[in-house]
């Protein structure tokens, strides 16, 4: 009789020079039960071509709606361990800066309440703990408090905000993304551990256009660091990058997509026509001793973010091309937020239909009009191509 414990299909992927998820779960196996179902039924799972995870019925801790992932198996008289295998998203410090102490209790923590496998971090930004028992989760809940975490979101809520490491540690950040995510977080406790929109509302804030939080494509609302003024230029620097050998025209020049630069080999002079500037970090990023972001910092705010589920992936598109955050704060933000963007989505968008989509059904000039911001330039699919916004020649004619 063949051994019911062995797992030769998960074995394959231990295989190969790279990481294994196998691997890590067999070493939490060793002291921990849910950990070993984990590794038997999915097994099975691989044998069978059929997942045996179910989600059945809302699970969560006192008072808050969000969470809190409910998940059984499907299987529970042949995996009794893993009959519950909930897992809870918690709030990560912004910039995920942990102390090795915090992370030592929550590890303790959770291999005594849980299955000791954790997700660091999920796409959202949370540190994700895998799997516990219903009865488990007000003692989780608990600890988590008493080391100063909260809960994340999850559901039709605002999910966890995300940033990137920001000021702390990247000098390109051209504004506080810890501050803003910190205070963001603060503002909306309640729409975050309450579901209460047609489906979930992501914040993420990257500090350049580098967006190292992929928050142009995964966040319904993307906060990117930018500038307004020149790009602050050494043109000694500059020299010296191409007496070193690099190609300026060909690894710089040719590679700017807005097609704003001019290479002059024989004075050794690059010339920026800031005018058509598109602050993409590109020639930044190949130049760093020789060009800077410009002084005049603040954000661009794009809008409609999302992954491929249920409708295809989205890119958000510019809401306002340039906000100064340090100098105007959050207020004005707050009440576009909430008093348009929220009112108007969570009115008339149907149930599990992002922003994204919602403004794709209804049009950006119907959905502008209806949270009374004013259409600018910078609001179009394509650059210089296909506008999203149509004047009317009669309206336009009576403004004049």
């Amino acid at each position: 009789m063949a051994d019911e414990k062995a797992t030769p299909l998960l074995d394959e992927l231990e295989k190969g020079p790279y990481p294994s998820f196998v691997r890590e779960i067999k070493l939490a196996a060793k002291n921990n039960k849910m950990a070993a179902g984990v590794l038997h039924q999915l097994e099975k799972s691989y044998r069978d071509k059929i997942g045996y995870w179910k989600h059945g019925g809302i699970v969560g801790v006192m008072g808050y709606g969000g969470g809190v992932i409910g998940r059984y198996s499907a299987l529970p008289d042949d995996f009794p361990e893993v009959a519950h295998f909930h897992t809870l998203r918690v709030n990560q410090p912004a910039g995920w800066f942990y102390t090795a102490d915090v992370l030592r209790k929550i590890c303790d923590m959770w291999d005594k309440h849980g299955s000791g496998l954790t997700n660091m971090h999920g796409s959202t930004g949370d540190m994700v703990l895998l799997g516990t028992r219903t009865e488990e989760l007000e003692s989780v809940f608990g600890e988590l408090t008493k080391m100063g975490f909260d809960l994340g979101g999850s559901g039709s809520d605002v999910r966890t905000p995300s940033c990137c490491v920001g000021p702390a540690r990247c000098e390109w950040a051209c504004f506080d993304t810890l501050k803003t995510c910190y205070e963001i977080t603060q503002h909306y406790q309640d729409e975050l551990h309450r579901p209460a929109f047609p489906y979930k509302y992501k914040f993420k804030f990257a500090g350049c256009a580098n967006d190292c939080v992929a928050a142009i494509a995964r966040s319904d609302m993307s906060f990117i660091g930018t500038w307004k003024d020149d790009i602050q230029q050494d043109d000694e620097e500059i020299k010296n990058y191409a007496k070193a050998g690099l190609d300026i025209q060909s690894d710089v020049v040719e590679n700017c997509p807005g097609k704003c630069m001019t290479w002059d080999p024989d004075n050794m002079k690059l010339t920026i026509d800031n005018s058509y500037c598109l602050k993409c970090m590109h020639c930044i990023n190949v130049l760093p001793k020789a060009l800077r972001p410009g002084k005049q910092r603040g954000v661009t705010i794009l809008l409609g973010a999302k992954a491929p589920i249920v409708e295809g992936a989205l890119l958000s598109s510019v809401l306002i091309p340039f906000y100064d955050i340090d100098n105007e704060g959050l207020d004005d933000l707050f009440e576009l937020v909430e008093d348009g963007i929220w009112d108007v989505w969570t009115e008339n968008g149907k149930n599990r239909e992002r922003v994204g989509e919602f403004i794709q059904r209804v049009g950006m000039g119907n959905f502008l009009e209806s949270i009374g911001l004013e259409p600018d330039p910078h609001m179009i699919s394509h650059p210089r191509d296909n506008p999203y916004i149509f004047f009317d020649q009669e309206d336009e004619e009576e403004e004049a």
